[in-house]
């Protein structure tokens, strides 16, 4: 069994020293470093090893090779008309729209709820300028002292 440091209590959770915040974001280890000069020096070689693996038939090489020249999609389009959503009840009818969109099949469930974000992001911000309005108002009236 290894025994445990002597300062071990006090060092927890803090291993550095004050204005100390160790590595900089984005800086590579000794590892990293010797192997991006390894492959720097044949990389062209490297390249053409693996397409004519992937010509070949190798799968693994064809993938990386597809990867690189086509990867793969994180996100669609959709193509959905919905009504206005520039008051509260716009957006209850978008909602309603995009819900009925869903149950026909014309968007997907993940979908459905990424376009359902962005009418919550919409609420919201109609929400805090209606705030706004209503603030501004109420400070008139009290400035006014009615």
């Amino acid at each position: 069994m290894i025994a445990p440091r002597k300062n071990a209590p006090k060092t927890r959770g803090r291993p550095f020293a004050k204005g100390n915040s160790g590595r900089p974001r984005g800086a590579r280890d000794k590892a990293t470093q010797l192997a991006e000069k390894l492959m720097s020096d044949d990389v062209e070689g490297v390249v053409k090893k693996v397409i004519a693996s992937a010509i070949g038939g190798d799968m693994t090489a064809a993938r990386i090779v597809l990867d690189r020249l086509v990867p793969v999609r994180k996100g669609a389009p959709v193509a959905l008309s919905l009504p206005a959503a520039d008051n509260a009840q716009g957006i209850a009818g978008a909602i309603a729209a995009l819900i009925g969109a869903m149950g026909r099949g014309e968007v997907s469930p993940d979908e459905a709820n990424l376009i359902a974000g962005v009418l919550e992001s919409q609420r919201r911000a109609l929400e805090l300028t209606e705030i706004e309005a209503r603030l501004k108002a109420i400070e008139e009236r009290i400035a006014d002292g009615k």
